[in-house]
């Protein structure tokens, strides 16, 4: 096999990156080439996400992978899933995207379920329900009266937007359309009937195309401001959780999980078909679009966001730690104080997280941490106790026993979390890789130009590349009780 060189945009919730991508038979080498902040902007009372200045920096990333390869065999962006811009006539931008933890959105699930009964939009769809959908977005939009939406042509999500100011497409990737709670799984297209039922203008839906499609050739003017002639634009698995599973290291039978660890934790089971059915329902899982058809049956829980936010709110206040002295802090405080919810709605949006932890302890009875290494223990085994009960109820819809957890991304880095998820799960939990979002990327690209045969193929390049650390279940006996009283907290 000849070797071939591609870059990856990996957009996430704190940063960006380009990231290229060097393809050989014996491995994936990947380099960093271009990283630049990413978060939320807020203007008056609301929170946007910097889409121009995202914009800008992509741009810059794709100049960096050219002066650091050379020629590039393609170009590939995956970013976060559900948030949107809007585009009128003339494919003018109308507005600065909002982000998904906007306040717009609170109290729209009730709102919504007026309209359409919950059991009726999962039967459309089958993604769980959480108020930051694409579909709850743009009906907050539409009981707002927005005239952004009423002169809206074309909703194209993030990673689409991009693609189309690269390309002059518009188009929306599979596996990102699948994230807005529009699509509907078993007829392979939007939701008309869900679209309708909700009064939403149908024509601003795109066409939907498959993951690993050439989306086009990169238009002249941006070949010229960024040296990248004669590239073409491909079309990853646009999700970044679906670009990251791509890479997951698992060969043989299904019997294994998987766990994307980072600002969010996305934890669940590939499966050829979606699992839509009244106890999938009751669990609140979602059925999410993998790479060549296949569907992500997962549950999003909310991840190191919280450590994240615990973090912010110290340095604001001249308090500032490493996210390795806080997780050395966090080993050294007393376990199980308390039992923590990480999904408890109080934590969604920014802000002075510490306090909403305090409050939610004071608020269940149990004793308030005070040290920053308790809260973020009570962070870091709130995670690892919701990828138990995770785990139990994605075997149970599954109808299988999950003999492994394969854990990828950022958030791996994070040891202590790693062998308290095993702990807790009493599964063993292999670690790797890192980049595995910027991995899978690649290695969809490669698949698409013909370079790797098929998915098999490219998970095993991936298991050759990238280190892989095993964590051993230890003392998960000890588990118990706190798990016990974990389960009391979702009753």
């Amino acid at each position: 096999m000849s070797s071939s060189t591609f870059l990856a945009l990996d957009l996430g919730a704190e940063s960006g990156r380009g990231v290229i991508g060097k393809v050989t038979d014996r491995k994936i080498e990947l380099n960093e080439v271009h990283r630049f902040p990413n978060g939320p902007v807020r203007v008056l009372d609301t929170l946007h996400w910097d889409t121009l200045r995202l914009w800008a920096e992509v741009k810059n990333a794709v100049a960096a992978g050219v002066k650091h390869a050379g020629r590039l065999a393609g170009i590939g962006i995956d970013t976060w899933g559900v948030d949107f811009a809007l585009l009128g006539k003339n494919d003018c931008l109308l507005g600065c995207p909002v982000h998904y933890r906007d306040a717009r959105t609170n109290g729209i699930l009730e709102k919504a379920f007026t309209i359409v009964p919950r059991e009726q939009i999962f039967e459309y769809t089958g993604l769980q329900f959480m108020q930051l959908n694409t579909l709850y977005q743009l009906l907050a939009m539409k009981l707002e009266g927005s005239p952004v939406l009423e002169r809206a042509e074309t909703m194209l999500l993030t990673p689409d937007l991009f693609n189309f100011w690269f390309t002059g497409r518009k188009a929306a990737e599979f596996t990102i359309a699948t994230t807005t709670q529009a699509y509907d799984p078993r007829k392979g297209r939007w939701s008309d009937e869900l679209i309708e039922k909700m009064d939403l203008p149908r024509k601003i839906f795109p066409e939907i195309i498959p993951t690993g499609t050439i989306v086009g050739p990169i238009r002249k003017d941006i070949a010229e401001e960024t040296g990248a002639v004669d590239v073409r634009i491909l079309a990853p698995a646009e999700h970044d959780t679906g670009a990251a599973v791509a890479a997951v290291p698992a060969t043989g039978s299904q019997s294994w999980a998987f766990l994307s660890s980072g600002t969010w934790s996305l934890m669940g089971v590939e499966v050829d078909k979606p699992i839509i059915n009244a106890k999938s329902l009751a669990y609140n899982f979602t059925n999410e679009g993998g790479y060549g058809g296949t569907f992500r049956f997962l549950k999003n829980i909310m991840g190191l966001w919280l450590v994240q936010e615990c973090r912010r709110t110290w340095e604001r206040a001249g308090k500032a730690h490493s996210y390795a002295e806080l997780t050395e802090l966090a080993a050294r405080a007393r376990p199980f104080m308390a039992v923590l919810n990480p999904d408890d709605p109080s934590f969604l949006a920014p802000g002075d997280m510490p306090a909403r932890i305090a409050e939610f302890c004071k608020r269940t009875g149990q004793q308030v941490p005070a040290a920053p290494g308790e809260f973020i223990r009570l962070c870091l085994e709130g995670l690892a106790m919701s990828y138990r009960r995770t785990l139990a109820r994605m075997e149970e819809c599954a109808g299988r026993r999950l003999e492994v957890i394969h854990a990828v991304g950022g958030g791996i880095q994070n040891k202590q979390l790693c062998q308290w998820a095993a702990d807790a799960t009493g599964r063993p939990v292999i670690a790797g890789p890192i980049e595995a979002t910027a991995a899978g990327n690649i290695a969809i690209q490669a698949i698409a130009t013909g370079l790797l045969p098929d998915l098999k193929a490219a998970r095993q390049l991936v298991k050759q590349s990238f280190e892989l650390v095993p964590y051993e279940p230890k003392d998960t006996a000890r588990w118990d009780d706190p798990y016990r009283r974990f389960e009391q907290l979702h009753a």
